[in-house]
């Protein structure tokens, strides 16, 4: 059975202070349609700009997650990624009036309770998932990190911290499950040394840091002058050592909450990758930044695998869905510029065209007349009007309107095409259609071999009005 997508019923804000900024922040959560994924929107800046919820979009780890794009920002977002994670959503929109979202208790807990509190709602398409295929791992000899991802039907993580720290020392965590997430990590509170904290405050690095919102490791010798003048900072009555060598600003939750924590970061983080996963995650001494690398390296992985999905072999000889003197009602080329013969495929998602390479093509009168390729670029024409069927399937009067390619990228020419071949064009959206903007991969086969592939946006414009014909 197939698991839809999932969003929340209704909205439902939180609000806080900023760790890094200080400065007031509210955090509004709301419904999102299918496909939509996880985004941010910047309501405090002119146009209230969109920032997706992508590792490629990460632009600082130093102290928590920064992702920005459309020239907008937003920090610390770990906390927020893993409790849409762990309420296993699909598609939420958060609107955000400030830099960075609010730390709250230093855990993911209170956003969870919220999301909760709003609801679950079911939708209509299914969920997709990214199966780990094989052993993933990343590394940083310098720093002993080792991350590695084996293949699982769930979601399982392993986590180990040691920071040679004769207080902290080594410490495990892991679920078996992400269901157990609430329980066993939504509320386990982000951490630092009390040597950490002492240069941040010196640097004015954490404006709306608390003694409320994470927990102090000691792990250095202190003195009373120096508890008294935290305790000062901090408006608090007194500051002591506890045993357990933190300050006894609060009591740990978990004897391993900060392992826990760091397990927490890590889903967080890895759900920048953008799509559901299904694997067993095991990492020694990860960081954001490493979390981040690995998150990438996933999703190249999941870029890899989608290509070969795409390499299927069509017959070219069965009948076609559209031939030729269809494709001139959608298509507003003409000969010698029409490069695609028939599609035999058309999804809302996908479309698949033919292109015969006949010798009487004018364009080898002059192009290698005497060893006949068939030029790149129009391969590349020919994809793109392959692509074009797609995108104009979603007009009710593909007539009125043209598509103008704005961008082509990783174009790579892998095998030779000769007169005689015919190329089988498939073309997939990267992502939804919106405002009239689409972004395919495109992918050519002779005979089941990849010859070409590129990546290409282009944009749908209505150029006249005429009437349907019947």
């Amino acid at each position: 059975m197939n698991v839809k997508q999932k969003t929340i019923k209704n909205e439902v804000s939180v609000k806080g202070v900023g760790l890094h900024t200080g400065a007031n922040v509210t955090l509004t959560f709301c419904p999102a349609p299918e496909n939509h994924g996880f985004k941010f929107q910047r309501i405090d800046l002119p146009g209230a700009p969109i920032v997706d919820a992508d590792c490629d979009n990460v632009t600082d780890t130093a102290r928590g997650t920064t992702i920005s794009q459309n020239g907008a920002s937003v920090s610390t977002v770990e906390h927020v990624m893993a409790s849409l994670v762990g309420m296993d959503l699909d598609n939420v929109l958060m609107k955000v009036d400030g830099p960075e979202t609010p730390i709250m208790d230093g855990s993911a807990i209170l956003f969870l309770d919220a999301l909760e509190a709003a609801g679950i709602q079911q939708q209509e398409v299914d969920r997709e998932y990214f199966q780990i295929p094989h052993n993933i791992t990343y590394t940083e000899p310098d720093r002993k990190v080792e991350i590695v991802a084996m293949p699982l039907d769930d979601y399982r993580f392993t986590c180990m911290i040691d920071y040679n720290s004769p207080v902290l020392g080594s410490q495990h965590a892991g679920i078996s499950s992400i269901a157990e997430f609430k329980k066993e990590i939504a509320s386990c509170r982000t951490f630092c040394f009390l040597h950490e904290l002492e240069y941040q405050l010196q640097n004015n690095l954490i404006k709306g840091g608390d003694l409320n919102n994470a927990i102090v490791i000691v792990d250095k010798e202190v003195t009373k002058e120096e508890l008294d003048h935290l305790a000062t900072i901090f408006n608090r009555k007194a500051m002591e050592v506890a045993p357990q060598g933190i300050l006894n600003n609060m009591e740990l939750r978990y004897q391993n909450e900060p392992a826990r924590h760091k397990l927490l970061d890590m889903i967080g983080d890895l759900a920048l990758v953008g799509i559901h996963l299904k694997g067993h995650i095991m990492a020694a001494r990860p960081g954001h930044a490493a979390n981040v690398a690995f998150a990438k390296k996933i999703k190249a992985a999941i870029k890899k695998e989608k290509n070969k999905k795409v390499q299927h072999v069509y017959d070219p000889s069965v009948k076609p869905l559209y031939d030729v003197v269809q494709i001139m009602d959608i298509l507003p080329h003409r000969q010698p510029f029409l490069f695609i013969d028939k599609i035999l495929e058309l999804s809302k998602t996908h479309v698949v065209g033919v292109k015969n390479v006949t010798m009487n093509e004018e364009f080898f009168k002059g192009h290698f007349p005497g060893a006949p390729v068939f030029p790149g670029v129009i391969q590349i024409e020919a994809m793109a009007q392959t692509g074009g069927i797609l995108v104009l399937s979603t007009v009710p009067d593909p007539r009125n309107y043209l598509t103008l390619f704005l961008k082509i990228d990783n174009v790579r020419f892998r095998a030779q095409v000769s007169p005689g071949d015919t190329i089988v064009f498939r073309c997939d959206l990267m992502e939804p259609i919106r405002r009239g903007i689409a972004q395919m991969k495109g992918v050519g086969m002779v005979g089941g071999k990849v010859v070409v592939e590129a990546e290409m946006m282009a944009q749908i414009i209505k150029v006249k009005d005429s009437e349907p014909t019947t």
